[in-house]
């Protein structure tokens, strides 16, 4: 494909193009500025859409006719549309079009767009016409030939012409001997070759005064004399003609190739806007399903937890349960990769010190790779904090690790780099320009093909074994990058290696100093709180409630928003309300607005496994993440108490 420089060349080589887009049966046809100007019609009344008779109007009156029958052909269902035709300028000059377009059917095979490109060829249609006239004026000189004879009757104008000495006559082999080689003879000789067919031809001629080529036309008749024939005919330079004609060559090239260009470009706009919509889709139904997963994990790890204090201790059912367990913390880790592909998780970006990041997750990657890889950091000292979710940031980077164990069989060095880079717009792809950290995990490993890398960001994608990996682990941080604002890039070569890129955009402020231990310590249960729980879930509401009794506390049960709020007017008294977000009619947020106007001591819990909570929503406000146990839930407990208190 053209890079944007030779399409700019291309442009200034086939004049001004522009495009249109014909809604046939509204007739309707939208084109855009250059089109608009082309045809002389108010640039913003082309954008908004015009009936076609309005186009039409401009197409010279001699030219009309004929535009209009190919028209109908493509609304009777023709597909391509190739056409020149003249057009008046607003300032009355006359203007030479080329337009190239296609149909577009529906199901029912009715054509429903027509759509393409117009080029002004005017200076291709001026050259032309020189070339005509090149051909038809100059010198002319004159020879004659009799078959047999070993030489040809010139006038001094054909000498000139061939740079020979001016005289009345030439041997048939000077003059032959001045054409380029591999070339036929300019007067054929009837003694080494057939008699010609035709005199009309163009020649090479190498001139003897100067060395140059020139190019000669011949024309004339072949006389039949008996067995013998008689030539007789004209010769005159043609190479500014050829000249002209090579640069015509040349326009006709780059215009096919514009035109092939502007068609193409169009064709990846659209397939680019239908894989968008396709992704757009996919990550709708997986948030969706995310959500509904969660609450399926968080009624069965909770009774899991309730039913292990119950059990007799039997080793081999504790171990039953603690497996069970294992797996609804597997399964909330896949959600919150679905969650992050489908950029709905809940993130909380701040300024983060990436150097210090990484080298705080050192041990755990070195644990996690094994003994055969070892991690190699280069971070240089001035860099910039960047703008992130530090806890899905410590993941991604795992996770990209983990990759690059994968692809190194045999052990190896895996660099983790970052480095800060200023983007111009559009330098790299959805990425704006600004100020970003690049932070890379760089293997050596067994790489990539173009089809595989093409790919490897494709949710459910993976060339890991069965049971080896989900696909998502790209996917998920590609939705990470792209909801912090940033993006995600991948470079392989196969054989040499992978280099994953993060984007992240660069923080103006100071990374926050390590915090301060969080508040995690559980509240005394021998002062039992009176607790509204509130979930339109009914396994989770059941779940949820049983946790919070066994702790020791009273709990009322809400199935939605407006039963919590007249249990809330019934019990003043109540100390914490832990709700869940999405539910129909009344979300978490909004009941939790309507609560603490009542009573703005109320401690608050908003569980959900779904990242739409807004983002700054209640200071004082614990969120916690479904699914959980009984740990998770008794600290968020203790948090939201302290939070109300202070």
């Amino acid at each position: 494909m053209p890079s944007s420089n030779e399409i700019r060349s291309l442009i200034a080589a086939t004049g001004a193009s522009g495009t249109w887009d014909w809604d046939v049966p509204t007739d309707t046809l939208r084109a855009d500025g250059h089109f608009a100007e082309l045809y002389g019609i108010d640039p913003d009344q082309a954008l908004g859409g015009v009936p076609s008779r309005t186009f039409f109007q401009a197409i010279h009156a001699d030219d009309r006719a004929r535009i209009k029958i190919a028209v109908a052909g493509i609304l009777a269902g023709a597909e391509l549309f190739s056409k020149e035709f003249r057009v008046a300028a607003p300032d009355g000059s006359i203007l030479w079009m080329h337009a190239r377009g296609q149909s577009h059917r529906d199901e029912a095979d009715n054509v429903v767009r027509f759509s393409g490109v117009l080029v002004d060829v005017t200076e291709r249609k001026r050259t032309e016409e020189r070339l005509w006239i090149a051909q038809t004026a100059g010198g002319v000189g004159t020879f004659e030939y009799i078959d047999g004879f070993a030489t040809a009757m010139v006038s001094e104008e054909f000498c000139r012409l061939l740079g020979l000495h001016p005289t009345s006559s030439l041997p048939i082999q000077t003059i032959n001997g001045v054409v380029q080689q591999g070339q036929p003879q300019l007067i054929p000789d009837g003694r080494s070759t057939t008699t010609p067919e035709s005199l009309e031809g163009v020649f090479g001629i190498v001139r003897n005064d100067d060395g140059a080529c020139r190019w000669i036309a011949r024309r004339g008749e072949i006389l039949r004399e008996g067995s013998g024939h008689r030539l007789i005919g004209v010769i005159y330079d043609v190479t500014t003609a050829k000249q002209q004609e090579a640069e015509l060559r040349r326009l006709n090239d780059t215009l096919e190739a514009r035109v092939q260009e502007e068609l193409e470009t169009r064709r990846h706009a659209e397939d680019a806007l239908r894989q968008a919509q396709k992704m757009e889709a996919v990550g709708q139904l997986t948030g969706g399903v995310a959500h509904d997963f969660n609450n399926l994990l968080m009624a069965i790890s909770s009774s899991l937890i309730l039913l292990k204090k119950r059990v007799p201790e039997d080793p081999q059912l504790y171990r039953m349960i603690d497996n069970a367990l294992q797996g609804t913390q597997r399964g909330a880790a896949l959600t919150q990769r679905m969650l992050a592909f489908a950029r709905r998780q809940d993130l909380v970006p701040e300024p983060v010190n990436i150097s210090a990041l990484v080298e705080g997750i050192k041990g755990l990657l070195e644990h996690t790779l094994g003994p055969s890889w070892a991690i190699q950091l280069e971070f240089p000292h001035d860099l910039p904090a960047v703008v992130a979710d530090a806890n899905q940031l410590e993941m991604a980077i795992l996770n990209l690790s983990v990759n690059a164990r994968d692809a190194m069989t045999n052990g190896g060095v895996i660099r983790i780099t970052a480095e800060q880079k200023s983007v111009q717009d559009g330098e790299i792809p959805d990425l704006g320009a600004g100020n970003y950290l690049r932070v890379s995990v760089i293997d050596g490993g067994a790489g990539m093909d173009l089809a595989t890398l093409e790919r490897a960001t494709e949710p459910f994608f993976t060339t890991k074994g069965i049971g080896k990996g989900t696909g998502l682990g790209l996917s998920m941080i590609d939705g990470l990058a792209k909801q912090l604002h940033g993006t995600f890039t991948l470079t392989s070569i196969l054989g040499s290696g992978t280099t994953a890129s993060l984007w992240l955009p660069a923080s103006d402020e100071e990374a926050a100093s390590p915090a301060a231990p969080s508040l995690t310590g559980t509240h005394d249960p021998a002062c039992p709180l009176k607790i509204i729980a509130v979930d339109d879930d009914a396994l989770i509401l059941m779940n949820t409630v049983d946790l919070l009794v066994d702790l020791g506390h009273e709990v009322f049960e809400a199935s939605s928003g407006e039963t919590a709020l007249e249990l809330l007017r019934e019990h003043p008294d109540v100390d914490l309300l832990i709700t869940d977000q999405a539910m129909p009619h009344m979300t978490g947020t909004q009941l939790v607005e309507q609560a603490v106007k009542n009573n703005a001591a109320l401690a608050v819990i908003l569980a959900t496994g779904y990242g739409e909570v807004p983002h700054g929503f209640g200071a004082k406000i614990v969120k916690l993440g479904k699914p959980f146990d009984q740990e998770d839930l008794a600290k968020a407990v203790s948090r939201a108490l302290q939070l109300s208190r202070n």
